[in-house]
């Protein structure tokens, strides 16, 4: 027994005793780290979308993803260490239906992910265009009694717009945010913003808009006694 406690037991005893205590104080760090869960709301994010294509849907929903894992690491868990990723390499005009699952996500080491909620996702693609459309201002405000508006003239006249085609092609008009004329006896030029409704459409270069609002007298109005 001396023999085999002196070849086997003796040799590297601080290092045996460190690995024992390592490994005992692990097991106690685990026994008191129960697993435990959260939800998180995380947006999701798309990869390769093809340059022509422009996404044709307007409500993209944020995704909850539940994650399972130690409750040290689970307290330490924010949003923004969570990642849905959906890669749009391969997707073409119309509509297409993605799973969302562990697979689509990137988490933090040591978490499991449990659910996700919604576990698909439905998009619909179109094909991007461009092109001009003709701004219309919004006029606004009470005239002067024997005046009435003659004519509104924007510079520039046309703004360029982009987005997913079938949403382009509709587009009849660019607007601009309300001009109010109120005051105005003959002429005045306003600087105002140019947008269109859709959200999915974008105006191309932005610019500040110059509305010239042009009154005029009503014919045949009565003057003042």
């Amino acid at each position: 027994m001396s023999d085999f406690f002196r070849k086997h037991v003796l040799p590297n005893l601080g290092l045996k005793i460190f690995s024992l205590l390592f490994a005992i104080g692990l097991w106690l760090l685990v026994a008191h780290d129960p697993p435990a869960e959260i939800a998180l709301n995380v947006p999701i994010e798309f990869h390769n979308i093809p340059d022509h294509l422009e996404i044709n849907s307007e409500n993209i929903p944020v995704a909850q993803v539940r994650v399972r894992g130690p409750q040290r690491v689970i307290g330490q868990v924010r949003p923004y260490d969570i990642h849905i990723q959906v890669d749009l390499a391969d997707a073409k005009p119309g509509e297409r239906t993605y799973d969302l699952n562990a697979r689509h996500i990137r988490e933090p080491r040591d978490l499991d992910v449990v659910q996700v909620v919604p576990s698909q996702l439905h998009l619909a693609f179109d094909t991007r265009s461009s092109r001009q459309v003709e701004i219309r201002p919004r006029v606004t405000g009470s005239f002067a009694s024997g005046l009435r508006l003659l004519r509104v003239v924007a510079d520039p006249a046309t703004v360029t717009v982009t987005g997913p085609r079938a949403r382009v092609d509709s587009v009849e008009s660019a607007t601009t945010d309300p001009i109010d004329a109120s005051g105005v006896t003959s002429s005045q030029t306003f600087s105002t913003n140019v947008y269109v409704a859709d959200p999915l459409i974008q105006v191309v270069h932005p610019v500040a808009v110059h509305v010239t609002v042009i009154m005029e007298k009503v014919s045949g109005a009565s003057g003042a006694n």
